[in-house]
């Protein structure tokens, strides 16, 4: 099957975890479906909200900026070529779950060496910072996030078991400046959000009065 060699290219969601002091990337994880739909939530950071009739509207920081998808992963297509996807065969959809689950989890490592602490008497143990997520959608929104909500339901399962279909519901909160700082990778990545939406907002085109059946502001 092939398809028109002039048909726009597919760019398809992801999520990509990069070390937060070097910006080196360690994993990039691409959704295997584009979610249907993505819902964003802006809370508005203003002062004066609390009755203050002083004040119309002083932002005191970036809103914060929350996102849901449902995701699916499906293995069937590759179960019908086993000789191709020995993984697929082997594990179902296993690996890509555990990719995605990994990013709350602390590392069995840093666990491990955390229980040696304990033992040695050690008072406080400073958590790890783990690496920074990047939820990609499309070169406009490359957002440093903090994963907040996180529900698997696996639909389907072969003989052993190994779940084959899967619904991913993910939740997740931007990082911004108020949260990161402007000298963390996170805080650069928000600011160079924000200056990609100064840019597409430029973009719009300007309104009139008169669809408003206005000739002006009085």
């Amino acid at each position: 099957m092939t398809t028109f060699p002039n048909s726009p290219r597919l760019l398809k969601g992801g999520i990509v975890l990069i070390d937060p002091d070097s910006g080196m990337v360690k994993r990039i994880i691409v959704l295997q479906y584009n979610p249907d739909t993505l819902s964003r939530t802006l809370q508005v950071q203003g002062i004066g909200e609390e009755g203050d009739r002083s004040e119309v509207l002083r932002l005191k920081g970036p809103p914060v900026e929350t996102l849901k998808l449902d995701a699916e992963i499906d293995a069937t297509d590759q179960l019908e070529f086993p000789d191709q996807n020995f993984n697929a065969v082997q594990f179902g959809i296993h690996p890509q779950l555990a990719a995605l689950e990994t990013i709350i989890y602390p590392t069995s490592s840093r666990l491990q060496s955390n229980n040696t602490l304990v033992q040695a008497g050690t008072l406080e143990i400073i958590p790890m910072e783990t690496l920074l997520t990047l939820f990609v959608w499309s070169k406009s929104r490359i957002l440093p996030v903090r994963l907040t909500e996180f529900s698997i339901t696996e639909e389907a399962f072969d003989t052993a078991l190994n779940p084959i279909r899967a619904k991913i519901s993910l939740g997740m909160r931007v990082l911004s400046i108020n949260d990161a700082g402007f000298h963390h990778k996170a805080g650069s990545l928000f600011m160079s959000y924000l200056q990609q939406k100064e840019k597409l907002a430029s973009k719009s085109p300007p309104g009139t009065f008169n669809p408003l059946g206005l000739g002006g502001i009085p």
